[in-house]
């Protein structure tokens, strides 16, 4: 066989159009059934706040309308290709300089445009509105996690007596409008937990604003939608909405006096290497060292964004590095998730019990963090960074001290 029969004996395995065509819409359905997931833990389509139903209200006539005038387009496309298909006929009528054709095809946008613009910002204006709000919590991001920091004061009714500081879960009393001030330590993020409401970007040295409110007990996840370098796919958050008397008890928790661990057992011995390995960075409030001053954190000396996330009761959250490793196991996971209403404020309030806890990725976590969230393209070179890391650096821990950080955050929940 010759070159030219090669040729044509591969040009005639090739796939014809039309099977191409049939391939490439089959994929194109494939991906859109795929977003079709029922009970998507970020699907915008199923509001549960009354900022999200505005948002819903809206999002729902201009998406069947878009999706009414995409099938159209694409008819009337599909159409034109194949049966004006160049076969040598002659040239199809001209229909330029049709008046009538030209109008109607310039009012009938204009008219479906008018009819998306005008409820699109009356729904603008009516997210804007803050001044009923009852609670204020000032949200920052930070490569690559959310801090909640609690102002003292009333919120739905329950006093704040001490602000609480805490990391990657927003705990939110039901049925009150909370305001949510946002800004960012270093880069650009993006705040959104679209149950409850939309996007809100987080910005170095500005405040945004963003009204938040759940109208039933239960667990809402959101995602950094702000590119913001090597783990923004790994910047994630939640947001827990309890029942008052819930809020009123995680709050009590919060702010419960620091006990130090038994003498001479794991867990003290466990709170020494904490402060000597982990308290540069992290804060336990009410740790102390031998001779009785508080251990305070000094992160603005090691990374970037100059804090890192406050681990006291940590083990009362369900996640960890940014919200996004598990410390529940996947069962206890799945039951929390699905429970909403009447039931979730106790199993949430439980904190992470022996029976639910994966040890497993607390434990990896802190034998290789950088391992399991990549942060710093060349962790050896900081000087562009003036020596300070990006995230949470790899401290090189003994499998001992592991066991003791383990038994001493046991503890703290």
């Amino acid at each position: 066989m010759d070159r030219s029969d090669k040729t044509m004996t591969t040009l005639g395995d090739m796939p014809s159009p039309r099977r191409r065509w049939t391939r490439a819409a089959l994929v194109g359905l494939g991906l859109v059934l795929a977003g079709c997931a029922k009970d998507a833990p970020q699907d915008y389509f199923q509001p549960k706040g009354p900022n999200a139903e505005k948002i819903d209200n809206l999002q729902r006539p201009v998406f069947y309308i878009a999706g009414i005038v995409g099938v159209i387009v694409l008819g009337a496309v599909g159409y034109i290709v194949f049966k004006f298909k160049d076969r040598g006929q002659d040239i199809p009528e001209q229909s330029h300089g049709n008046p009538k054709l030209e109008i109607a095809l310039t009012i009938l946008p204009a008219i479906i445009l008018a009819g998306i613009a005008v409820p699109t910002v009356i729904t603008v204006f009516e997210l804007d509105k803050k001044d009923d709000t009852e609670c204020i919590i000032n949200v920052t991001g930070q490569q690559w996690w959310w801090e909640y920091d609690y102002a003292t004061g009333s919120c739905g009714g329950v006093e704040i007596a001490e602000p609480i500081v805490t990391s990657g879960e927003l705990v939110i009393p039901t049925d009150t409008p909370v305001l949510l001030r946002i800004t960012s330590r270093d880069v650009i993020h993006s705040y959104w937990i679209p149950a409850l409401n939309g996007k809100r970007d987080a910005v170095p040295g500005r405040l945004h604003t963003l009204r938040m409110q759940a109208d039933e007990a239960g667990l809402y996840t959101g995602q950094c939608t702000e590119f913001c370098g090597l783990s923004h796919a790994r910047m994630r958050q939640a947001a827990v909405a309890l029942e008052p008397a819930d809020f009123q008890t995680w709050v009590d928790n919060q702010l419960e006096p620091y006990a130090a661990p038994e003498a001479d057992s794991l867990a003290a011995e466990g709170e020494g290497t904490f402060i000597a390995n982990c308290s540069k960075c992290h804060q336990v409030n009410g740790i102390a060292n031998s001779d009785g001053s508080p251990v305070l954190s000094d992160p603005d000396l090691y990374v970037v964004s100059g804090v890192a996330p406050n681990l006291t009761n940590l083990l009362t959250r369900t996640a960890i590095a940014g919200w996004t490793f598990d410390i529940l196991t996947e069962e206890c996971r799945t039951t929390l998730w699905e429970t909403r209403g009447a039931g979730f404020g106790e199993l949430y309030l439980q904190g992470v019990t022996p029976e639910c806890f994966d040890e497993v990725a607390l434990r990896e976590w802190l034998r290789n963090p950088t391992g399991m969230k990549p942060m710093f393209a060349d962790a050896t070179n900081l000087e562009s960074t003036g020596g300070k890391y990006r995230g949470m650096p790899n401290l090189n821990l003994t499998e001992d001290q592991i066991d003791q950080l383990i038994a001493f955050l046991i503890e703290r929940k």
